[in-house]
C-alpha cells in the first residue's frame, strides 16, 4: 500500500467542492469532487484516503455524507476497500488509463492542450527506417545521444542567438524526463525548488516526486516578478529555479529581454541554477521570442530543456538537455540508474524534422492562431463571464472565472462527458480555483459543440447566489 493521503491536503485539494443551494445532494457532490481529483491525477492510484470520521471533520459535514459519497465511488469503480485497510484510489477495470487523460467514459478531453500528429510524422519514420540499417551494428546503447541529432539541436540554438556545441546537448526521453534526471543529479529530499505560480503541473509533480518541496513565486498580472524571485531565493536558498519564459504554460505569456537580462543576472549573482523549459518556444503567432535565458549572463548556472512534445508531436517522446559539458558529464552517470538511452529509430525521424521544420512548422502556426482567434470569440460567446487574455503563443487561454467556480464546474462538467483542467492543476495547495486551462489545439466544430454542451452547467452555477461574487466583465 502507497502512502496515505493528508486530510488537510485533500481539504485544499477538494477546494470549494460545495454548491448550495443545490438540488445535487451532498453525498453527490462530494464524489463528483473527488472523481475528479482521481482523473486529474491529484489523487495518486494506491493512495489512501484518510478516515471517514477524520475526513468528516475537516469538510464539516456528516460522516454518513462521507460514507455515501465513498460508496458511490467504490460502486463506480474508482476506490477500493478492505476491513480494516481503510479505502485507496483505483481506476475501473474497464478504464485503465492515465488518469490526467480521457478515459473510457470521457467523450472530450479539453484538459489536454496538444495536438495529433501531422503527415509529416509518418514521413519522418518513412525517412528513418530508410538509415536505421547503417546503426544496427552498434549496441544501440547511447546514454548522450545520436552526433547528428546533438549538431542539429546545437544548430538550433545558434541559429536563435545561443553559441552552442554538440557536446552540450543531451538527448533524453521528453522534457519531464530531462527535469526528473536534473532533480535526481542536483537535489536530494527537502531541498527547495523554486516555480512560478501558475505552472506546469507534471514540473509540480517531479519535483514532488523527488522528494523537494516546490516554493512559488506567484505570476504578476503582466509579466514576471523579478524582485519576488530574488527576494525567494534570498529567504529560501532553493538548490533550482525552474522557469517557462517561451509561452508559458498555462498563462502562454513570453519573457521579454530586460526580464530575461534580470533573471539571469539574479542566477549568476547568487548561484542559483536556473531550469529553464522551452517546450513551447516554436509555437509563437505574433512574433519569435528573443534569445534563450542562458545567453543573457554567461556566469548563470543555466539548464535549458527543450521537446518535441509540442512543435511536433507527443507521441516521439523525445527532448533534450543543453548545459556545460562538466554538467551533462555527471548527468550521463547519473542517466545509468534510470535508462541506457533514447530509442535511435525516434531519434533519426526527429533529425528529419528539426531539417525540415521550416517546411511545415509555419502553417501550423498559423492553423493554431486561427484555432485560437476562434476560441476566443466563442469563448465571449458562451461565458461573457470569463476573462482572459489572448496568449502570445502555446496551446491555451488562463481563464479568470468570476468567483471559486472551477472544481465544482469541472465537476459538472464529467457528469456530461467533458474533461477540464481545473487551475489548482497548475497551483500549490489548491490555489487557482477561480481559473481554468482552456486549450485551442481542438477542431472548431469540436470546441463549439463542448462550449454548446458546457454552456448551460456554467449558466446554473452563474444563477446559484453567491455573497461576494465579482464579476469581470471582458
Amino acid at each position: 500500500m502507497s502512502r496515505r493521503t493528508a486530510t488537510q491536503s485533500l481539504a485544499r485539494l477538494l477546494g470549494r467542492w460545495q454548491e448550495s443551494p443545490s438540488r445535487t445532494p451532498l453525498w453527490r457532490q462530494l464524489a463528483l469532487a473527488l472523481r475528479l481529483l482521481i482523473l486529474d491525477g491529484r489523487l495518486a492510484l494506491d493512495s489512501r484516503l484518510p478516515g471517514e470520521r477524520e475526513l468528516a471533520s475537516a469538510l464539516e459535514v456528516s460522516r454518513t455524507t462521507i460514507a455515501s459519497a465513498l460508496a458511490q465511488l467504490r460502486e463506480e469503480g474508482y476506490l477500493a476497500s478492505r476491513q480494516g485497510s481503510g479505502s485507496w484510489v483505483v481506476l475501473p477495470e474497464n478504464s485503465r488509463t492515465v488518469p490526467t487523460r480521457t478515459t473510457a467514459a470521457t467523450a472530450l478531453d479539453l484538459s489536454t492542450a496538444a495536438l495529433g500528429a501531422g503527415p509529416e510524422i509518418h514521413h519522418a519514420y518513412q525517412h528513418a527506417l530508410t538509415l536505421l540499417p547503417q546503426h544496427l551494428g552498434s549496441t544501440g546503447y547511447d546514454q548522450q545521444g545520436l552526433p547528428a541529432l546533438r549538431e542539429a539541436i546545437a544548430r538550433r540554438y545558434r541559429d536563435r542567438g545561443l553559441p552552442t556545441k554538440a557536446e552540450e546537448i543531451m538527448v533524453v526521453n521528453g522534457a519531464v524526463s530531462g527535469l526528473a534526471l536534473v532533480l535526481r543529479q542536483l537535489t536530494g529530499p527537502g531541498d527547495r525548488v523554486v516555480v512560478d505560480t501558475p505552472t506546469y503541473p507534471l514540473a509540480i509533480a517531479a519535483i514532488q516526486g523527488a522528494s523537494c518541496r516546490p516554493v512559488g513565486v506567484t505570476l504578476p498580472e503582466n509579466g514576471w516578478d523579478t524582485d519576488g524571485l530574488a527576494a525567494t531565493i534570498a529567504q529560501t536558498a532553493p538548490r533550482l529555479a525552474y522557469l517557462m519564459p517561451d509561452f508559458h504554460n498555462p498563462t502562454g505569456r513570453c519573457m521579454d529581454i530586460a526580464t530575461r537580462q534580470a533573471i539571469a543576472d539574479i542566477a549568476a549573482r547568487t548561484r542559483t541554477t536556473l531550469v529553464v523549459d522551452e517546450t513551447m518556444v516554436d509555437l509563437w503567432y505574433d512574433a519569435p521570442p528573443p534569445p534563450p535565458l542562458a545567453a543573457f549572463n554567461s556566469e548563470a548556472p543555466v539548464i535549458t530543456l527543450g521537446s518535441t512534445g509540442k512543435s511536433f508531436w507527443g507521441g516521439l517522446r523525445l527532448g533534450w538537455i543543453r548545459a556545460s559539458t562538466r554538467t551533462l558529464a555527471t548527468l550521463v552517470q547519473t542517466r545509468d540508474t534510470l535508462d541506457l538511452g533514447t530509442p535511435l529509430l525516434e531519434q533519426l525521424a526527429t533529425l528529419w524534422l528539426l531539417e525540415q521544420a521550416e517546411n511545415f512548422l509555419p502553417a501550423r502556426r498559423q492553423m493554431l492562431a486561427t484555432r485560437r482567434e476562434m476560441c476566443a470569440s466563442l469563448m465571449q460567446q458562451f461565458f461573457p463571464e470569463w476573462h482572459f487574455v489572448t496568449p502570445e503563443g502555446g496551446l491555451s487561454f488562463w481563464v479568470d472565472l468570476p468567483d471559486r467556480l472551477a472544481t465544482r464546474f469541472a465537476a459538472r462538467a464529467e457528469t456530461v462527458g467533458i474533461h477540464l483542467g481545473t487551475g489548482t492543476r497548475f497551483g500549490l495547495a489548491g490555489a487557482f480555483e477561480r481559473n481554468l486551462r482552456i486549450p485551442f489545439s481542438l477542431e472548431d466544430t469540436d470546441l463549439r459543440a463542448a462550449f454548446s454542451t458546457l454552456q448551460p452547467l456554467w449558466q446554473s452555477l452563474m444563477d446559484q447566489p453567491s455573497s461576494g461574487r465579482e464579476r469581470k466583465i471582458i
